[in-house]
């Protein structure tokens, strides 16, 4: 697989990586909050440690008080890990920790400690990313390929198949996230893709059929979630002092979410019919 070549402009290595002097110490994770009993990201009950950081600008984001990468609140994997333990009677057989954000791999050392002890206590491990930080280049390459020794599912979220509308949407490129996607494929990493549906920015069908011929690229999809857009977060923007340009959008019908899913599910089918055919 040949993966894009992004320049340091568009996808810059993150300053976050450590250098080799800092990453022979214990990485501590720059927390934001955690939710003892999710049960939306991933299978099962979930434990979800939200870490702080993130570069992408969604217009959407309902959680714009996670990008700042400073928190007061450090922690190692161990100290995480311990808290939790006291939930995993709550977890059966599906449930575990999740990683969350913010962009959870913008602290990719810290994770890799968790999810590396996490697997050596038998718990099952998921990374909730956009991907944004992916690149084939060293050293985050060398750091990803590590993580994915202890991760048992991605929850990617591809926000918008054309890369204008990407840009638009979130401020960057979505050429390494594709790029992520494909990776994951060819390693045979179960994912979860996600897609928030936003009227008159991710809805088209011409869209959603782009988006479903790239999924169909893939071989390594369990499940696609049509994720329906919401303001719920709006309060935070606005206490943020941060203009909220998605103020008058309304969250789509079913009708529309229905109509997303059955487009995108389609990826899923191993033969697909004539009447899947993307329209011209």
């Amino acid at each position: 697989m040949i993966y894009s070549d992004l320049t340091s402009k568009e996808n810059p290595v993150d300053s976050s990586l450590p250098s080799p002097e800092q990453s022979k110490r214990v990485p501590f994770g720059r927390i934001h909050s955690v939710e003892t009993f999710g049960s939306v990201d991933g299978p099962g009950i979930r434990f979800i440690v939200f870490l702080k950081g993130c570069a992408m600008r969604c217009r959407y984001c309902h959680n714009p008080d996670t990008w700042d990468p400073q928190s007061d609140d450090l922690r190692t994997a161990d100290e995480v890990l311990e808290q939790a333990l006291h939930y995993r009677s709550y977890w059966g057989r599906k449930g575990g920790i999740t990683a969350s954000g913010g962009e959870a791999l913008l602290q990719i050392d810290f994770l890799t400690d968790l999810f590396r002890k996490a697997k050596a206590q038998g718990v099952n491990t998921c990374l909730d990313t956009a991907a944004r930080p992916f690149t084939c280049r060293e050293p985050f390459f060398g750091k990803f390929q590590e993580l994915m020794k202890y991760t048992d599912l991605v929850l990617l979220d591809i926000k918008h198949i054309d890369d204008e509308g990407h840009k638009q949407l979130t401020g960057w490129t979505n050429r390494n996230i594709l790029d992520c996607a494909r990776y994951l494929s060819d390693i045979g990493k179960s994912i979860w893709i996600r897609h928030v549906l936003v009227p008159g920015v991710t809805d088209d069908d011409k869209l959603l059929y782009r988006l479903r011929d790239f999924l169909k690229t893939l071989h390594n999809i369990e499940r696609i979630e049509v994720l329906p857009y919401h303001a719920l977060g709006v309060y935070k923007w606005d206490e943020l002092g941060i203009p909220y340009t998605l103020r008058d959008a309304e969250p789509p019908t079913q009708e529309r979410v229905d109509n997303a899913q059955r487009i995108l599910n389609e990826a899923l089918n191993p033969s697909p019919s004539k009447a899947e055919e993307t329209p011209k």
